[in-house]
């Protein structure tokens, strides 16, 4: 864990906020696993009225993708702490997309139902899983160590 100074209350909750955009992306994900067990399903209802937005506004991800960047990342005179995990978030979400060319590729390959359930509730869960760890040490007030992608968001937050 790296300790850039203390952090604020408002600087935990601005540095949950980007993880939203992971969590939109991989809803599509969990379509299999939320069909299977209902109950999950009311833990994103919340969620409804920003993913009509998301997938109602065309280019509402390279929007916010470019927004969160230029404004946030780029941006100095923000906390370290804020940038870091908007970095991270930023980078999550591509590997959603690079998980969505995988997932393309394996829609292609006949009789792989049961394979691309697989794949998909892997891919909603393990995002999930890094996204509720990320935003649990932020609202602690720590930054959140995930391997790979962290040393990747520490080489462009300085």
């Amino acid at each position: 864990m790296t300790w850039r100074g203390s952090t604020t209350i408002p600087d935990r909750f601005f540095a949950c906020l980007p993880y939203l955009l992971p969590i939109i992306e991989v809803f599509v994900y969990g379509e299999f696993l939320l069909r299977q067990f209902p109950p999950l399903q009311l833990l994103f209802l919340p969620l409804i009225p920003l993913l009509q937005i998301y997938y109602g506004v065309r280019y509402a991800g390279l929007i916010i993708f470019f927004a969160l960047w230029l404004l946030v990342v780029r941006n100095e005179k923000i906390s370290h702490f804020i940038r870091f995990n908007t970095m991270q978030a930023i980078l999550i979400d591509i590997i959603i997309f690079l998980f969505g060319i995988l997932t393309d590729v394996v829609r292609l390959i006949p009789a792989t139902g049961f394979a691309t359930q697989t794949l998909y509730t892997t891919i909603f869960l393990g995002v999930m899983a890094a996204v509720i760890y990320s935003v649990a040490q932020s609202l602690l007030g720590r930054y959140a160590e995930i391997p790979a992608i962290s040393d990747a968001v520490y080489m462009q937050v300085r």
